[in-house]
């Protein structure tokens, strides 16, 4: 099977969770999560681009001055998305987009946030290095996900729980985003891992 009949394949996956994705998030955002979401948005200014924006989960927590744009590669994540705006009153320009290779030019934005999302991004370095490209100077990246955990067993687990979650969906357990913000030079300001090291977030800033 080729790269493209993959991509389709896991596309199809994330359409198909679109109508029970939310239910299907709920224990990981009551007992897991925290207070990641309010932590990410809350920090958001200006211009902001949320790559992989899913069903939503983030928009009653951005702060309602700034300008919001989504960008997801589930068009059937993106109607779920749409509904959430239309019902919080939030406007946000929702479109298809591949985090990989995103269509915007250079310096377009203020904020850049992900929230549990890179884990499912095919390439996940090229995705934060494409979040880099689009913020501006002094811009920041704001990132939340799972990633391997600090415990042995626990990271085990994940090793386990991947040989089924990466061919079904290309959902990964064990990617530590931070490592690529890094790499690719920006300084981190601020950030936090729990749980067992399973999440950790991040705000780095693009140097001016």
């Amino acid at each position: 099977m080729g790269d493209d009949d993959q991509t389709r394949r896991w596309r199809g996956n994330w359409d198909k969770q679109s109508g029970s994705y939310d239910r299907s998030m709920g224990f990981s955002e009551r007992h897991i999560f925290g207070d990641t979401r309010p932590w990410i948005c809350a920090q958001a200014t200006g211009q902001v681009l949320e790559v992989a924006i899913g069903t939503g989960l983030n928009l009653p927590f951005y702060p309602p001055e700034v300008t919001l744009t989504g960008i997801d590669w589930s068009p059937a994540m993106l109607d779920v998305a749409r509904r959430r705006a239309g019902e919080l009153g939030r406007a946000v320009e929702l479109r298809v987009g591949d985090a990989g290779q995103l269509d915007f030019p250079d310096n377009s934005f203020d904020t850049v946030t992900a929230t549990f999302s890179l884990c499912a991004v095919p390439d996940d370095r090229s995705a934060v290095a494409e979040m880099i490209r689009v913020l501006r100077p002094g811009g920041a990246l704001l990132l939340a996900d799972h990633v391997a955990s600090t415990n042995l067993a626990l990271r085990a687990l994940q090793a386990l729980v991947e040989v089924v979650s990466v061919p079904r969906a290309g959902e990964h357990y064990r990617r530590r985003p931070l490592d690529h913000v890094r790499e690719l030079g920006l300084p981190i300001e601020a950030t936090d891992r729990f749980k067992a090291g399973i999440i950790e977030r991040l705000r780095a800033v693009k140097p001016a």
